[in-house]
């Protein structure tokens, strides 16, 4: 026997004139201060959904679902979405949007009204982070998520195109810097694609980027993640000075620096934009007394 039941790829998803009735509904246009430009084109939404590489058993966790676009597309490709939204109107919404178009699954939407950067307990833990991110908090968002769900393996998200290339950058590229090399700490990171501007609505001034990251784990050292984290913020603050300047204030003078750098096996003359977090990691290490 059959199945009648239809494929992700033919089930519709949300358009212009859709979503457009949807916000009028609730009285809802799209704001700056929330950063929210919604995606009203299907095919991107599939683009999203396929190269975010999704299994049927897992759970996906979605920042910021609006209205509901990317949120149907995931609940086709999976057993479970959690979102989380900060908006209470947009948040009350999408449960009754999942129902009138995808009633059969309405029950494998756990809707969290919150700030994605306060939240650290879920009610399920989530395997993949997928989500169109606001563009003036992306990275702190993903950065707060990997901290705080070990479980999160892999994702992709849509962020503002130049963010996306400073999530993606290794040493020695100009767009280097902290987003890069803390988003190694926790995962490999690489470019998936670009999206255009005309999909969302409304359109924002520049294109998109998709990051997807594979989680991996830290390098092995004595030192804390914070502790590690500091000196990449310490290296970044006055990118054009050389580790030991850059350095000095974090570690009690520029000598000492110079010790830690050298301890590291890092050049004291280099600059914080070409060595990658293992060597930060090494050079915070070099700070800690030995236990005896």
């Amino acid at each position: 026997m059959t199945s009648t039941q239809p494929s992700p790829a033919t089930q519709p998803l949300l358009g212009a004139t859709e979503i457009r009735r949807l916000a009028e509904e609730i009285g809802v246009r799209p704001t700056k201060t929330l950063g929210q430009n919604f995606v009203i084109d299907g095919n991107t939404i599939r683009r999203i959904v396929a190269a975010a590489k999704v299994d049927p058993e897992e759970t996906v966790l979605e920042v910021g679902p609006g209205l509901g676009s990317l949120t149907l597309g995931l609940l086709d490709a999976a057993a479970r979405v959690v979102a989380v939204e900060i908006d209470h109107v947009l948040a009350a919404k999408l449960p009754s949007t999942v129902a009138a178009f995808r009633p059969e699954k309405a029950g494998n939407l756990d809707v969290v009204l919150s700030d994605a950067m306060r939240v650290t307990e879920l009610p399920a833990q989530p395997t993949a982070l997928v989500a169109n991110l606001p563009y003036n908090v992306a990275v702190p968002v993903v950065l707060h998520l990997l901290e705080h769900f070990p479980s999160l393996q892999h994702g992709l998200v849509m962020v503002q195109d130049e963010v996306a290339d400073r999530m993606v950058a290794g040493p020695g590229s100009k767009t280097y810097g902290v987003p890069s090399v803390k988003g190694a700490w926790y995962s490999h990171m690489r470019k998936a694609g670009v999206i255009g501007m005309n999909v969302f609505w409304p359109a924002p001034k520049i294109s998109s980027g998709l990051v997807e990251f594979t989680r991996r784990e830290p390098p092995v050292t004595r030192a804390s993640r914070q502790q590690v984290f500091a000196v990449i913020d310490a290296a970044f603050a006055q990118r054009r000075k050389t580790l030991r300047a850059a350095l000095a204030g974090w570690a009690g003078g520029a000598a000492e620096a110079e010790r830690c750098l050298r301890e590291a096996g890092v050049d004291p003359t280099a600059r914080g934009e070409v060595i990658d977090v293992a060597a930060f990691a090494r050079i915070a290490e070099a700070k800690i007394p030995m236990t005896a």
